[in-house]
């Protein structure tokens, strides 16, 4: 096949939707490009930096035991963020799929809640990464699985401004300007054991993910075969994410459908025949590729 030819089928929207309509176990594995239209840094490559801080360096437990003031500002930030923004349409695409593909299963590296709150039906959502509205003990094993507080505590407050001048940087963002030193004892300590702090509920960078989410992800990945392996919003870096693509693909059966709003030349020169690659907005896409399933999408939080 030449290469036009073949990389016209590769971004047919039709012989996808043929696809589409067959398949029946269908799985998602989706990353920070998805939620990037509703208005959320993805903290990683061009921009990534946080007051001139490595967003991947403040993600990690070594940060956190060695300034965990610093840390929590981040995850507050990062709270405060997602909770005034919206999910879009392609959270409200996915949970529609799930509802009427009873075989779909949606795989996130994200920790925004926003699957959560465009009502992805939870059997069929695992967050790979934890939440950051979850909360836990550093020691003990208490856990918060759900709490919006904004700020969580006054120390955290600097989180939560608004700018006063909108011409000018948040002054938590801004690096010329210093942070007041936050001491361990203003921070959320663990109303059970009393005497810990409380982190984040999130995965961070050198810790494991949780065993038993995996397992169930491998078994489902194990039940029968895959028709069709959605890769959206994610360059696909970060193990295990990056590997269920392939780890679910059976020859001569599955499509693997990347959704990005770049798609690399070896991206391209990697994908076989019956993949698909679709280049741009997951937002505006996703409602148009999963159409013939999905209907319109007709996505509204519930208060």
């Amino acid at each position: 096949m030449a290469a036009s030819s073949a990389r016209a089928a590769l971004t047919s929207i039709p012989l996808f939707h043929e696809k589409l309509r067959k398949s029946n176990r269908i799985l998602a594995v989706c990353g920070a490009g998805l939620s990037a239209a509703s208005g959320l840094p993805t903290f990683r490559g061009a921009g990534g930096l946080w007051r001139n801080h490595n967003a991947v360096d403040l993600a990690t437990p070594e940060a956190f035991d060695a300034d965990p003031g610093l840390v929590w500002l981040f995850y507050a930030y990062r709270r405060h963020m997602a909770l005034n923004v919206k999910p879009n349409p392609a959270h409200y695409a996915l949970a529609e799929l799930a509802r009427k593909k009873p075989g779909f299963r949606c795989l996130s590296q994200n920790v925004d809640n926003l699957h959560v709150r465009a009502h992805h039906p939870p059997s069929q959502l695992s967050l790979l990464h934890g939440s950051l509205f979850s909360l836990k003990c550093t020691t003990c094993p208490w856990t918060d699985p759900y709490n919006t507080a904004d700020p969580l505590c006054p120390a955290l407050a600097p989180a939560a401004e608004s700018s006063p001048d909108p011409t000018k940087p948040l002054p938590l963002l801004d690096p010329s300007q210093p942070l007041a030193d936050i001491k361990e004892s203003e921070l959320p300590h663990c109303p059970d054991c009393k005497k810990e702090l409380v982190r984040p509920g999130v995965v961070w960078f050198g810790e494991m993910l949780d065993e038993q989410m995996l397992e169930d992800i491998d078994e489902w990945i194990e039940q029968e075969p895959v028709d069709m392996v959605l890769v959206i919003g994610t360059s696909s870096f970060v193990y295990p994410a990056a590997g269920y693509a392939e780890r679910a693909r059976t020859e001569g059966r599955t499509s693997v459908v990347t959704v990005n709003l770049e798609i690399t030349g070896k991206d391209w020169e990697s994908m076989a025949e019956g993949d698909f690659g679709f280049e741009g907005d997951a937002s505006l896409l996703l409602p148009e590729l999963l159409g013939p399933v999905i209907g319109e999408v007709k996505g509204e939080e519930e208060g």
